[in-house]
């Protein structure tokens, strides 16, 4: 019950139902309160309890000063967890260890468990083996379950021995999607209360939501444990950037163009840690499904959420998706009773302000390896000509015309573009050549894109006018379909279309992420011999929201983001070389060469097809019993009880050591002595860099385990797929093939110097970290700016944590990997301002001592600590614990573990 302080408490009537709410307008200041801080205000009014939670933190939101630092902590009570599989499983593995650490604490093990909705939706796993064939979704499944049979099974008692805990069952859709298609409520209605619908989720997507006027973010696995136990989220109210949308998107732009230019905009002005929210008369020609899109590009251009306000068009797509009726009439008034209905002429106070005339939008993509980097299309075949020198050999460069230089120097710029054509002999016996550029993945993929109906569309058409001309893809091309629901595939059909994208090898591969986390399946083996053998920097066309190094497919150097339509496109020209605004993609039946014009629909008939082929049966069916699975899930056999019981055979499903040893009292924080660098790293270095993701090599520390423990190579399946065994991903941290660590230069990958042994060896890090933890001798990472941006992995902190790694000292921090590493026991900090490992004079080599950590033990948070070295450099850390309750989580050692002690003490 909240302390309701404000005389909030109200009753809303709905038709024949009421509702209790807590009034906004009751708190002064608050009509001024820019959407997404309103949603905050409602939040800590509801859960108002008089310690956490006081009047004074509901004034702190109410009298927000828009122009001030973030300095005041709030607790924020999201009303849902949301998570996809790879995240999802350790998350439930946590849990299921939680309950046994509570009993052997003396507790109740029934206190785990969900104490608000968790829903997860197994979306990462599918892997895209098959592609080209009619028969590619059923055989993808099929090799699906094969590999992931012990992890299902763990997620299916899961769902039966956690109260509140449901899953989508493989093979339905992308997390993402199905949340803003059936998950979302927009307004929660719970225990005879109406809120707006708040959620975290183990994904940094999760803000896809957003789009639908529903604010959350991606938070690691370890702060959604949290808050599925009923913790809240720690936070300093944010500032919030407000961007006004003015001017329609001409013809020929489509939502993927819009956001890219978002995205770089965004980027460049610098909005990390901050929300970002849509504004002006532009907002209301924007339709829901590019807001999502937008929304769900919010961890690209750094932003915690990129919110939308509740109008009309919420209220149309929510009708569209079929919600209930008395659903969408209490979205509608709920909104429009607290303000949360979009006035687009209002102007509410905001920290920043930036401006976008949708009208200047022009079709771009983003690349080579981050997805703030937007191309102009019609520059795109310039650029790859700059960009490629930066990814073949040297000698590739000397033979374009460039004077030769040491491979450690960034290659010279000139007009010659390398070439290497490399004959391919297909299985068939037909031959081909391919060479630096050509395209040997395309892949319609990720919730970003496929929710959109308008870019789907477009690129069926695509495919339809390509296809009667007479076009294919280029034979060296591995092409993709995955949507992020059913429904795609269900307006596809009924348009007609499907049989076009099938034509030119874009069938169904499976309805999940695949490409876009990494799940692309291997090349044909002819194109990757020819590919590794002449070390060819060949690349992903994708419609997906990442392109970092390593992260597509290990034998393809350079990735892009584009629109599903320029996916189709890129398909059939086969090389980034091509210029696919002016140069022909192919000849048709009569030997006349294509433009991309030729075969490019109008926006006539994009919207022809999505008006006739779209209605409101196609999302009832298809989520009618979505928790259900098909017979293959329902037969899966699954343990009993409220404990589990751990296979010590299992590869896939361990029991973490978390909680070993672990008492109901704390132990005192100490400083850190002796420790040496395991690893010293620069710019950009993000999540994917340092959590285990993709394909597990043979001949890796992660390999040889699994080898060891009677694994066939064909079955070693992802690092994604093996996130609840912790042995594996302890192995594979850091271990990112395109990693570049300063201290053992001259290699890539997961390797360090192993300085336990006589002259410091390059060693695995995996194999120095273990030698390191039996001589008690601690680690500490040294890394440049922006180091952990990407997706919200938790194991990039659980496995830094595992790896005896105390502290990480960066230039800066992306917020959630930074929050991920206090919750997992280790400190961060910050190099003073302008200073870093280079300037400090920093080689990796020396032993550190950090001091003044001590005084988190007296209940405060020092600013800085004293870090020194054995050569004589000193400096003063800045301490990256932002918050009293990040402060408590420390303490700890953690956040589970505070909460598992708060718990048990309740």
């Amino acid at each position: 019950m909240s302390a309701n302080s404000f005389d909030a408490r109200a009753t809303l009537s709905v038709g024949d139902e009421s509702y209790e709410i807590f009034r906004l307008d009751k708190v002064e200041g608050s009509a001024r309160l820019p959407y997404s801080l309103k949603v905050l205000l409602e939040n800590l009014l509801r859960t108002e309890d008089g310690a956490n939670i006081t009047a004074d933190h509901i004034r702190a939101v109410g009298n927000w000063d828009a122009s001030a630092q973030p300095s005041q902590e709030i607790q924020f009570t999201p009303a849902r967890v949301i998570m996809q599989d790879f995240t999802g499983v350790p998350c439930v593995v946590d849990l299921a260890t939680m309950r046994e650490a509570v009993k052997e604490l003396g507790g109740d093990p029934a206190k785990i468990n969900p104490l608000a909705p968790a829903e997860l939706v197994i979306d990462h796993s599918v892997i895209a083996d098959r592609f080209g064939t009619p028969e590619a979704f059923v055989q993808n499944v099929e090799l699906e379950y094969g590999r992931n049979k012990e992890r299902y099974q763990f997620l299916r008692w899961g769902q039966t021995a956690f109260d509140e805990f449901k899953v989508v069952p493989p093979g339905t859709g992308i997390v993402h999607q199905v949340n803003i298609e059936h998950l979302a409520r927009t307004v929660m209605v719970r225990n005879g209360q109406a809120y707006p619908d708040t959620l975290v989720g183990t994904d940094s997507h999760t803000t896809m939501v957003n789009g639908l006027g529903v604010l959350g973010w991606g938070v690691g696995g370890i702060e959604a444990e949290a808050a599925m136990l009923g913790q809240p989220v720690s936070m300093l109210i944010p500032r919030v950037v407000g961007f006004k949308l003015t001017g329609e998107l001409p013809t020929g732009t489509t939502a993927t163009d819009l956001v890219l230019t978002i995205t770089e905009m965004l980027r460049k002005h610098g909005v990390v840690g901050k929300f970002v929210e849509f504004y002006g008369e532009g907002v209301t020609s924007v339709p829901l499904a590019n807001r999502a899109t937008i929304g769900n590009m919010s961890p690209e251009f750094g932003s915690t959420a990129a919110m939308f306000p509740i109008d009309q068009e919420t209220i149309n797509y929510l009708k569209l998706t079929g919600r209930p009726e008395q659903q969408l009439a209490l979205v509608e008034a709920y909104a429009k009773e607290q303000g949360l209905w979009l006035d687009p002429a209002a102007e509410p106070d905001f920290s920043e302000k930036l401006e976008l005339d949708l009208s200047t939008v022009v079709p771009s993509i983003a690349g080579p390896k981050r997805p703030q980097d937007r191309i102009i299309l019609a520059e795109a075949a310039e650029q790859f000509g700059q960009d490629v020198r930066n990814h073949v050999p040297v000698a590739d460069l000397d033979e374009a015309g460039v004077e030769s230089f040491p491979a450690s120097d960034a290659p010279a710029v000139t007009n010659g573009v390398p070439t290497k054509p490399t004959p391919v002999t297909a299985p068939d016996g037909t031959t081909y050549e391919i060479d630096h550029g050509a395209v040997t993945v395309a892949a319609i993929t990720s919730c970003t894109n496929t929710s959109n109906p308008y870019v789907m569309v477009a690129a069926a058409l695509v495919a339809k006018k390509a296809v009667e001309k007479g076009l294919t893809r280029k034979p060296w091309v591995k092409t993709t379909l995955a949507p992020g629901s059913k429904v795609v595939m269900d307006y596809y059909d009924r348009a007609g279309l499907t049989p076009y994208l099938d034509k030119l090898g874009f069938n169904l591969v499976g309805y999940g992420c695949t490409t876009c986390i990494g799940n692309s399946g291997p090349l044909p083996d002819e194109v990757s011999k020819a590919v590794n053998e002449a070390d060819l920097a060949v690349a992903a066309v994708l419609s997906g929201n990442r392109n970092f190094e390593g992260r597509i497919n290990p034998d393809v150097k350079m990735n892009y983001l584009a629109s599903p339509p320029l996916v189709v496109a890129y398909a059939i020209a086969g090389s980034m070389k091509v210029d696919i605004t002016k140069d022909a993609l192919g000849i048709d039946k009569d030997g006349n060469p294509v433009h991309l014009t030729d075969i490019w629909p109008s926006e006539k008939e994009v919207e022809e097809v999505v008006a006739s082929a779209i209605g409101q049966e196609m999302f009832s069916q298809s989520y009618a019993d979505v928790f259900a699975g098909d017979a293959q899930w329902q037969a899966l056999p699954i343990p009993t009880g409220n404990t589990f019981e751990w296979d010590p055979q299992s590869t896939y499903v361990r029991k973490p050591p978390y909680f070993e040893g672990m008492t109901m009292e704390t132990s005192p924080v100490g400083d850190i002595t002796g420790a040496r660098v395991l690893a010293k790293l620069g710019d950009s270095v993000t999540t994917d860099h340092i959590s285990p993701a993709g394909a597990i090599k043979a001949d890796t520390p992660a390999g040889k385990y699994l080898t060891e423990h009677g694994v066939e190579r064909r079955d070693f399946n992802s690092y994604g797929s093996r996130r609840g065994n912790h042995e594996v991903m302890i192995r594979g941290t850091f271990a990112n093939i395109r990693l570049r660590n300063q201290i053992a230069p001259g290699t890539e990958g997961g390797y360090t110097r192993d300085f336990t042994q006589d002259g410091g060896p390059v060693s695995f890090i995996y194999d120095a970290s273990q030698n390191y933890q039996a001589a008690d001798i601690p680690l500490v990472v040294l890394a440049g700016k922006e180091y952990g941006s990407g997706s919200s992995r938790d194991w990039a902190a659980k496995g830094t944590a595992l790896l005896g790694v105390k502290a990480v000292i960066a230039e800066s921090y992306e917020r959630i990997h930074r929050s991920n590493l206090i919750g997992m026991g280790v400190l961060p900090l910050q190099f003073p301002e302008g200073a870093s490992a280079l300037s400090l004079g920093l080689t990796g080599e020396e032993t550190f001592s950090i001091t003044g950590v001590t005084e988190l033990n007296d209940g405060t948070t020092p600013r800085t600590v004293k870090v020194t070295t054995d050569t004589g450099v000193e400096f003063d850390a800045v301490v990256r614990i932002d918050t009293p309750g990040e402060a408590d989580y420390y303490r700890n050692g953690g956040i589970m573990q505070y909460v598992l002690r708060s718990l048990i003490r309740k």
